[in-house]
């Protein structure tokens, strides 16, 4: 077989979905499955899932895909996963553990959403420990320290059986390939690894810091020799074990020995997908474009990734973390917790959503397209768009704020509401919510260019991308030019070029990157009034937020 009749296989893994691509030795997508797979909400703040039924949904995306391809196992070449970073806990067998205060074994994953730890990010942020400084000097309840410590002191029986513990992406290569290496992206973007030091165990790159662990209350990982969160880790898209092992491939429908790449997280794996678009062969020249770029990868949240040859630390956003997207560049990371988990909280959350919802299905197409058409007729007496926003504000942080701020404590605040809830009404307030967003990315690419980057460019990939307004209110509330990629899946590409790095057909993950990946559209921003009235909404947006805090302050000392 020639390399030219090969496909590549990417597994993504959503916060709702398995999805499954494949895709030809030029990039192009040749066929998707899907699969939704379930969640559990026991308490507030608490979000599980369960690991065999996200292996199950894999299984299911990957035959739909192929299928999809008319293809043959035997023409996929290599497999590459991605995945939310979720916590998955297992027993020495690698059968499920609960992590749940509802006791089921079968709901073993705290989804990476999941808020339950804020007490445990709180106390270690506390610590002032120097691996934070690496975090964006503050640890996330989403990362998995805090939602370990939380298992040991709020459930410690879990905390005894669990004999190893996961990031879904490194789970779902486990699962492959009975293969237990970690990933350098998972454990140096959520665990705390320190990737860029020196080994501390052979076949390793990186270290793991015995201190912090120690520190925070978690010091038997140490004495354990950190047998349960991982004692390899290795690049993304480096090749695995022997592959495919005979049980997964019978799973999958493919063939046993099939080359698998080290995983990747599934917002890099968007990075992966759309950075490497015209990049300089040059790595001088290549670094230079990548200090202007900036990938926002949106889905129920989004993040943002920047790339740099050297460490760049800015506050509020995670990182820097070396190696943990491109090989041999250091990796900032942003993020807004709740985007598209947001509009839809806005929209099917308001009075208006049913009336609007039955008009959708009387002319089979979607609210947010109904929504959309509504904003044109009423932005017709407006000079631009965005203008029917000027009294309605929404500040986004529904869910706390990841980046720049890194509070999740925060909340979402909405001002200039009036005693109507008509269809209008919605349409505008579901305009203020994706605005908010765009300059929630904006707060973002500021602190970044603050501390050396020049972000001007938006590279851009998932569900928002399909939805016009919210592209054009991201242009033009942040004043970059938007670049779409030319494969509209580059999350699944990203995974799959992880499977043709380790397929062994191109020399490097960076290679591949260049060869799969290529620019489609791009928007540029209007500038002009448009541009000086999202300049006063984004002192709106700033003066929200300090407006919160005082909130707070008369109500902690109200007789200050």
């Amino acid at each position: 077989m020639t390399q030219t009749d090969g496909l590549y296989l990417g597994v993504d893994v959503g916060t709702g979905s398995a999805r499954a691509g494949l895709f030809d030795t030029e990039g192009k997508m040749v066929g998707m499955g899907v699969r939704e797979i379930r969640s559990w909400r026991p308490q507030a703040d608490f979000v599980e899932q369960s690991s065999a039924d996200i292996w199950d949904g894999c299984c299911a995306a990957v035959a739909a895909a192929v299928a999809a391809a008319g293809a043959r196992p035997g023409q996929v070449r290599g497999v590459g996963f991605d995945a939310t970073c979720s916590l998955v806990a297992v027993d020495d067998d690698h059968r499920p553990v609960s992590v749940s205060p509802d006791g089921r074994d079968d709901q073993n994953v705290i989804v990476w959403m999941d808020h339950r730890a804020i007490d445990q990010a709180e106390r270690i942020n506390a610590t002032g420990h120097e691996v934070l400084k690496y975090v964006g000097g503050t640890i996330s309840p989403e990362m998995e320290a805090p939602k370990l410590l939380w298992l040991r002191e709020r459930l410690p029986e879990s905390w005894i059986r669990a004999r190893r513990f996961y990031d879904l992406p490194d789970f779902l290569t486990y699962r492959a390939t009975c293969d237990e290496t970690r990933s350098l992206c998972s454990t140096v973007c959520k665990w705390t690894y320190q990737g860029h030091e020196e080994p501390s165990a052979e076949g390793s790159l990186g270290r793991w810091d015995d201190s912090f662990w120690r520190q925070i209350g978690l010091g038997e990982l140490v004495d354990e020799g950190y047998r349960r969160i991982g004692t390899r880790v290795r690049p993304m898209g480096e090749p695995l074990g022997q592959g495919l092992s005979e049980l997964s491939a019978r799973e999958l429908g493919l063939r046993a020995g099939t080359a698998v790449g080290v995983s990747i997280i599934d917002a890099h794996a968007g990075g992966v997908g759309l950075l490497g678009a015209g990049l300089d062969a040059d790595p001088g020249q290549a670094a230079e474009q990548l200090r202007h770029r900036l990938a926002l990868i949106g889905g129920t949240s989004s993040c943002y990734m920047a790339a740099s040859p050297g460490p760049t630390f800015v506050p509020g956003v995670w990182g820097p973390y070396f190696s943990a997207m491109i090989p041999g560049m250091w990796l900032s990371e942003g993020g807004q917790s709740a985007t598209g988990s947001l509009i839809d909280h806005v929209v099917f959350g308001h009075q208006a959503a049913a009336e609007l919802g039955q008009q959708a299905q009387r002319q089979a197409k979607t609210i947010y397209q109904l929504l959309n058409e509504r904003l044109a007729v009423l932005a017709a007496d407006e000079p631009f768009a965005a203008k029917l926003t000027e009294q309605l504000h929404v500040l986004p942080y529904f869910h706390g704020n990841r980046s720049p701020r890194a509070d999740p404590t925060l909340r979402g605040m909405v001002s200039g509401l009036k005693l109507s809830g008509t269809v209008d009404d919605l349409a505008v307030l579901y305009l203020a919510t994706i605005q908010a967003i765009a300059h929630g990315t904006r707060h973002i690419i500021a602190a970044l260019n603050a501390q050396g980057f020049d972000i001007d460019t938006l590279y851009l990939c998932g569900g928002g991308t399909k939805n016009p307004v919210f592209l054009r209110e991201h242009a033009d509330a942040t004043g970059c030019q938007l670049v779409l990629p030319q494969e509209p899946e580059a999350v699944l590409l990203g995974a799959a070029i992880l499977g043709a790095a380790a397929s062994g057909d191109f020399g490097s993950v960076t290679e591949a990157m260049g060869a799969l990946s290529a620019a489609g559209q791009s928007i540029a921003p209007a500038g002009g009034d448009t541009a000086r009235y999202h300049q006063a909404k984004h002192r709106v947006f700033q003066r929200m937020h300090a407006d919160q805090l005082a909130y707070g302050e008369l109500m902690t000392h109200p007789n200050r």
